[in-house]
Order: structure tokens, then sequence, then C-alpha cells
């Protein structure tokens, strides 16, 4: 960031503080050429969830700026930077040209002009583009999971919080208005003291056997692979070539955990939430799954698994509870789920369904208190990162808050692969007396990609 827009945003936050205006602003109150009235942002990784969810959240505000953009994959370069251009030029009602492409990551951090940068690569790439971000200066929203490993999620957030960069995960429930309300009543105890967590959250399904394709020209596969081990291309291990309908990769361990990594990030973190347990974890871990035997797509299908906390809460995770979280108290019950209409490659399909529902419809019209707990609050997730770049206060879910719900769901997962009750330590992050399970907290690394 430059000397002069460190310093004006140094000034409008502190203008916020005294007035109460929000510190996002449309650009007309600057004018368009005043120092500092944007915050460039390059975007790493451009694929489905970058194109439907990320740039959109991002290029909505006018003190944002999608300057750059990078991808393994030669074509979504150029059709990331098409889309972008095209937004902005109808934004502006002139022609627009104003985003680079990359094909390295390493390359777009490097440009001093870039501040900050959203990320929203395959899952096993997001922990190491995450902290050589911070090591060079920028701003980061990753996307969830925040890591492969646990080892890895505790390296990130060691690193980002040395770093004093503003991070935000993309666990975008904290900004919905009937998570934040669901949390907030079970937290001052609306339905008593709270006992048991279920959480719905299905497999994947298995897949067909795939044979080695030609790796296509536009993409480096080998750095696509990163840390992970070297296996022959097919298509349906990576993504589409023809469009950015889901990726194949989401059903391989090699890059990941499947649903419960991929979903559960949202559903943990939103019961984390309730419990008050963020930033630490369970104390034991139980369950059992089914996994493919045969195809290409090894993730767990269906499955359930059980979790003990210190304070004596339990969680169950498992598809056969509707999809969403219920939290359980001596008083009665409430339940909280997405309000949108999902789509085929979503964990639930079909028309929308009631947000918010309780034992007692009483609990969702009681007021809290001044003096009870009010949680942190956000309009809008992307909105919020931005927002605290300049004002450089916490964002609504920080690293290590991101690190403690993958770790939960990848405990669960490491609990479906061992088939035994497991003993965890929170604090030293660890199983107790167990080495065959502490083996699967870190996986071997491929170089020159390795996580230091």
């Amino acid at each position: 960031m430059t000397t002069s827009r460190r310093t004006f945003l140094k000034a409008a936050a502190g203008a916020a503080a005294i007035t109460g205006f929000p510190t996002i602003v449309p650009s007309s109150v600057f004018g368009q050429n005043s120092p500092g009235n944007r915050i460039n942002i390059g975007a790493i990784g451009v694929g489905r969830i970058s194109r439907g969810h990320d740039l959109p959240g991002i290029w909505q505000y006018d003190t944002a700026r999608i300057m750059a953009v990078c991808d393994l994959d030669s074509n979504r370069v150029e059709l990331g930077k098409k889309l972008i251009n095209e937004y902005y030029a109808k934004k502006s009602g002139k022609p627009w040209d104003g985003v680079t492409g990359y094909h390295r990551y390493q390359d777009l951090l490097a440009n001093k002009d870039i501040d900050a940068v959203v990320i929203s690569t395959p899952d096993h790439q997001h922990a190491t583009c995450a902290v050589a971000a911070v090591r060079a200066g920028k701003d980061v929203y990753l996307q969830k999971p925040a890591s492969l490993t646990i080892s890895e999620g505790r390296f990130l957030s060691d690193t980002v919080q040395k770093s004093g960069r503003i991070f935000q995960i993309g666990s975008q429930q904290r900004s919905w208005k009937q998570f934040h309300r669901a949390c907030e009543l079970v937290r001052n105890g609306r339905i008593g003291q709270l006992k048991h967590v279920e959480i719905g959250l299905p497999g994947d399904p298995s897949g067909p056997e795939a044979p080695e394709m030609p790796v296509p020209a536009n993409l480096n596969y080998d750095a696509w692979l990163g840390s992970t081990p070297l296996k022959y291309y097919t298509e349906i291990r990576v993504h589409p070539q023809k469009d950015f309908s889901r990726p194949g990769w989401l059903r391989c361990e090699q890059f990941g955990a499947g649903m419960i990594t991929g979903w559960g990030a949202h559903h943990v973190d939103t019961a984390h939430w309730g419990m008050d347990t963020e930033r630490t974890g369970p104390v034991e871990i139980w369950g059992t799954a089914e996994f493919p035997t045969s195809g290409l797509w090894d993730v767990h299908g269906k499955f359930k698994t059980e979790a003990i906390y210190a304070n004596g809460m339990t969680m169950a995770i498992s598809g056969d509870y509707p999809n969403g979280i219920k939290f359980y108290g001596s008083e009665g019950w409430l339940f909280v789920t997405r309000d949108e209409l999902v789509t085929d490659s979503d964990p639930v399909s079909g028309a929308k369904v009631e947000p918010l529902v309780a034992s007692n419809p009483k609990i969702l019209t009681s007021v809290i208190g001044p003096n009870e707990v009010h949680l942190y609050e956000s309009a809008e997730h992307h909105g919020n990162w931005l927002e605290c770049i300049r004002s450089r206060k916490e964002t609504a879910a920080p690293v290590e808050i991101a690190h403690r719900a993958c770790s939960t769901c990848l405990l669960h997962h490491i609990a479906m692969k061992t088939k035994r009750r497991l003993h965890w330590d929170p604090a030293k992050e660890r199983f107790q007396n167990d080495d065959a399970a502490n083996a699967l907290l870190s996986r071997p690394q491929r170089k020159p990609y390795i996580l230091a």
C-alpha cells in the first residue's frame, strides 16, 4: 500500500470513529482521482467460487477496485479479466481494460500497487497462498476451509497473527442475520443451558474410473498439484475445461476432506459461535463413515461423527439431520439454516426453507438486553473485510477462528479414518497417546511447494 493511501486510510478511519459514519463510502465522495480512495485488489484463483461469489462480493463496493487476476489455467485468466473488465465498463459507461493477468501468484504478490488479495483457489492451496500473501504485506480474504491439514492451519494462524495483516475467512454465515440472531439467542440462554448441537451435512457420491488424459496446454498442472503427490492428469480430478461447474477436485482426498470441511467449515463455525468455543475444539471425537471402494473420487460418503467439548457440550454431524445447525438446550431448541435457493452442486436442493425456527416462537422475538452478550455484527462479509482494511480492526471471521473451525472438521475426518474414539488436547493440538492419529495432523509435502 502506498504511503499516500496508508495516510488516507488512517485519516478516514479516524473520521469514521468521530462521526459514526461507515468507512465504506462511495467513490463519488472523494472523486475518482483522490489519493487512496480505492483499495486495490488482486484475485488469486478465478474459477467457480471466484466468479459467482468473491468477485461480485468485492466489486459492488466503489472503494475497492479489482485490478489483477491470477490462475494456473491461462484460459481462466483471460475469462476472469474479461468478466471484470465488462463489469466495470458497464458500471462506468465507458470502455474498461484495467485488469492485469498473472499465471503465478508470486508475480501478482510482487505488484506493490496491490493492497489486498482474495484467494479462491482449490483447498490444498489455501494456506500456501495466504501465507505468501501476508508475507508480501497484503491483507487477505481466504475462501474456506483454512487449510488442508491441522498442522498447516496452525502455521497459517501463527503467521497471519505475527504479520499484523487483516484476514477474513469466507465463513459468510457470520454476516447473515439469521445465524447472528440464532447464536446470540443461544449465547444468552434463551433455550436454557446449551447441551447438544446437531449439524446436518451430507457426504459426496462416488465417481467413475478416469483414464489418464493429456495435460491441457493452458494448465500448469505441476503447480496446480502443489504440495500434493504427483498423479496423472484427468479432467475430473481437476476442473472442467469448458465451463465453471462443480470441479472434481472437491471429491478427491488428495486435495481436501470432502463435505466435512467443504460445507462443514461453515456449519461448525456457526456451531462454535453459539457454543462459545470459537478458539478451542473438542476433547473427544468418534464416528463412522462410508468411503468409495472404486473410482477416482474417494472422499467420504454417508457418515456420522460425534464429539464432546471440555464444557460438557456435545456435537453430532451427519447427513441424517436437516442441513443446518440445531441447538438443544435445557429449555428448548433452535434451528438455523440458509434461506437462499441452492444449486445442484450444493449439499441440499429445492425450494427455500424457513431459516430460523425454535421450539417456542417466543424465543425468536426475545429482546437481547444492553447488558447481555452482543456478538460481532457484520452486514456483508466482503464489505466487512474492506471496512477492516481501512480501520485495521479485527474482522468478523479472523484467522484463529477460521483455523479452529477447520481443525475441528479435520478432527471429525480423522475419526472417520481411524474408526476409534480419539482424545484431543485443543491447547497442544495433539491427540493423547495416539501416534497413529497424530501422524494424520500433517501430510508429506512435495518439493518445491513446501509450506515453511
